[in-house]
């Protein structure tokens, strides 16, 4: 991908060969929004199938909605592997930009994951996944500048309307880029 950006914190992340970098140029919400679409509709085609669409990406806080009728199942509810691939893109976007914010090339692969289901989804839905240890994220990024590679567990939630319908977290490793 040539010269994509995404709105991070303060400023804009160029997306240039898969390295993410910083630049000082806000831009507006929409823009950021179908930008970010873009990408993970270019890098992670499933994500294109399944519809999705980006509500919010910032450092601290990802959310990301599909429609139901590319992700049913027999039950006419949400096929339960959609739901997890919805988890997973909400956690692996948060720390893609939260990356983006630091300027920390790195790749990032998800490791292992775990999802409890607490009711059928029946109609559209959304994965949340927010920022909230600081700790955790200080002992990651030194990891990942000292030796490489570093994991981080984040946590993501999925709703239909505002009520939550299963619990993800994911393990994922960043191994620090050239």
């Amino acid at each position: 991908m040539s010269d994509e950006r995404v709105q991070v914190a303060a400023g804009v992340m160029r997306l240039a060969n898969g390295r993410p970098s910083l630049e000082h140029a806000p831009m507006s919400f929409e823009e950021v929004r179908h930008r970010m679409e873009r990408y993970l509709r270019e890098n992670i085609p499933l994500s294109a199938a399944m519809g999705v669409r980006v509500r919010a990406a910032t450092p601290e806080h990802v959310i990301l909605y599909a429609p139901l009728g590319p992700n049913i199942n027999h039950h006419e509810t949400v096929f339960g592997g959609s739901a997890v691939v919805l988890a997973t893109l909400s956690a692996w976007t948060l720390l893609y930009l939260r990356l983006a914010d630091e300027e920390v090339p790195a790749q990032l692969v998800i490791q292992r994951s775990s999802m409890e289901y607490e009711k059928p989804i029946p109609g559209d839905f959304a994965a949340e996944c927010a920022f909230t240890d600081t700790a955790a994220w200080q002992r990651f990024h030194t990891t990942l500048e000292r030796r490489g590679r570093a994991r981080l567990t984040l946590n993501a939630q999925l709703l239909h309307g505002s009520q939550r319908m299963a619990s993800f977290s994911g393990d994922f490793v960043a191994l620090r880029g050239p």
